[in-house]
């Protein structure tokens, strides 16, 4: 019996040393975890890894809220010092609440290598477009809902319709609830919204949803409040109301002051235009993050004086304010600082993006001339050119013909091996396994690595000079060449 009750006692004893951990995720599902009371919250991300199955969660952090702010943990730091007493005096029958939010956000989805995590950013993205109070960017609005449509319901031809939807077509197959600020539908009205908005979906239309996806990101990047995390600071210390609002954003920092529930921009800092950000300890130390190395001096933060200086170039006054508490100081740097050298290290793997949607958007415009090259073939050899011309119009309709394959005809070009492996988008190229994409996955973990695409395109430079020559000879006769 003795032994019996020193087994309950173990049991009880570990029972009161073990606390339950809800993790809210941006799709309003939740997942659930048991720590001990001397966890730390790396513990609690590789739960939250496990139970997604990915490696890593790249743009995502876990983040506690306090004073009704989100604030991103450092992983190293014990739950204790988050939770405070409570988290001491706690049980398994009362849950921790977490939440999974994005800490990086990112120009381009792609640079988000796994499905699962790119379909959480965008979840979130979407909320933070609904919430959002851009009231002058009013027409970005209907292009990201076009986008969320193709994105959740594909084209709507394809969509099969009940007797009473079809009645009511353009009606009924959404709510401008679920797409639009509650602003933009109080000033605009719904009927408003349900007539126009199934025009622009249409627009879309044969655009996958992964791209679609895509297009909804990179559209919210350029949304004034969207792909932003805000801090409330104050411009005194003995304000009561927090009016100035500090946005850590993909490029920089931006400084805004609230005015009649309106955000107003002061500041719009690249990472570049900013010096350094420090908080103040007491009244001696300081602890400073520089931009261009962002390292943080040891010391146990007291005081919440948050200074930013801009590089001397811009010829600016030290900006000072005021955040709720040291705790919230000391975050804010952190928050600071990890997305400054997030975006340093992925600085790389975007410029390669960039590229690559470049060479897409120059593929589809030149799609449009490659299709006409009959046409223009016709009409050069009626301007009596030089032979040269004539060795193009080859040179180009040896370039769409496939390897082995008789020359076909100028109106059945295709594009090529090469222009395949770029260009081809489909579900299989986001995965969740980092490792399937070398070429990017090494940018995203060194920016020293140089990787110059080489695009070569002889079919394009060949249908060039000949549209160089047809506007040399309309100049020469005096014709317009629009």
């Amino acid at each position: 019996m003795k032994d019996g009750d020193e087994v309950k006692a173990l049991v009880t004893m570990m029972r009161k040393r073990r606390r339950h951990v809800c993790i809210l995720l941006p799709s309003k599902q939740h997942m659930d975890c048991t720590v001990t009371v001397s966890s730390r919250g790396r513990e609690v991300l590789n739960v939250v890894l496990k139970q997604l199955g990915v490696s890593d969660l790249q743009v995502f952090g876990l983040a506690v809220v306090r004073d009704n702010e989100y604030l991103f943990l450092d992983l190293e730091q014990k739950l204790s010092n988050y939770f405070g007493r409570r988290w001491n005096m706690g049980s398994l029958a009362v849950p921790f609440i977490l939440f999974l939010r994005v800490q990086y956000y990112v120009e381009s989805g792609l640079l988000i290598l796994s499905s699962k995590v790119q379909q959480l950013y965008y979840t979130e993205l979407r909320q933070t477009v609904l919430r959002s109070q851009s009231r002058h960017q009013e027409a970005l609005f209907f292009q990201l809902a076009a986008s969320a449509l193709q994105a959740e319901i594909g084209d709507r031809e394809q969509r099969e319709w009940s007797e009473g939807e079809k009645k009511h077509k353009y009606r009924n197959y959404f709510l401008p609830e679920d797409y639009f600020p509650s602003w933009l539908i109080k000033h605009r009205g719904r009927d408003f919204l349900l007539q126009h908005g199934p025009v622009l979906h249409d627009e879309l239309s044969g655009l996958t949803r992964s791209q679609a996806m895509l297009q909804f990101i990179k559209e919210a990047s350029g949304l004034q409040d969207g792909a932003v995390t805000f801090y409330r600071m104050k411009e005194e210390k003995k304000k009561l109301r927090s009016l100035i609002l500090l946005g850590v954003a993909v490029k920089g920092v931006h400084i805004y002051r609230e005015v009649g529930g309106k955000l107003c921009l002061l500041y719009d800092f690249s990472w570049t235009d900013v010096d350094r950000f420090t908080v103040q300890v007491c009244s001696l130390q300081t602890c400073t993050a520089h931009v261009q190395i962002f390292t943080c001096r040891s010391a146990t933060l007291q005081g919440c004086r948050f200074e930013i200086a801009a590089v001397a170039s811009l010829c600016l006054p030290k900006l000072v304010y005021y955040t709720p508490s040291a705790f919230h100081s000391k975050h804010i740097l952190r928050h600071l600082s990890d997305s400054h050298r997030f975006h340093m290290n992925t600085r790389d793997a975007l410029s390669c993006i960039r590229q690559l949607e470049d060479v897409q958007d120059r593929h589809h415009y030149k799609e449009a001339y490659v299709c006409d090259t009959a046409q223009l073939s016709q009409r050069l050899s009626c301007s009596n050119l030089t032979s040269s011309t004539s060795d193009c119009s080859a040179a180009a309709r040896a370039a769409t013909a496939q390897p082995g394959e008789e020359e076909e005809e100028e109106d059945g070009v295709a594009p090529s091996e090469a222009d395949m492996l770029l260009l081809d988008e489909s579900e299989e190229d986001f995965v969740d396994d980092p490792a399937e994409v070398p070429w990017l996955a090494e940018l995203l973990q060194s920016t020293s690595v140089v990787r110059p695409l080489i695009l070569s395109s002889p079919r394009w430079a060949a249908v060039t000079m000949e549209m160089k020559q047809v506007l040399w000879r309309r100049a020469e006769e005096g014709e317009p060449v629009d």
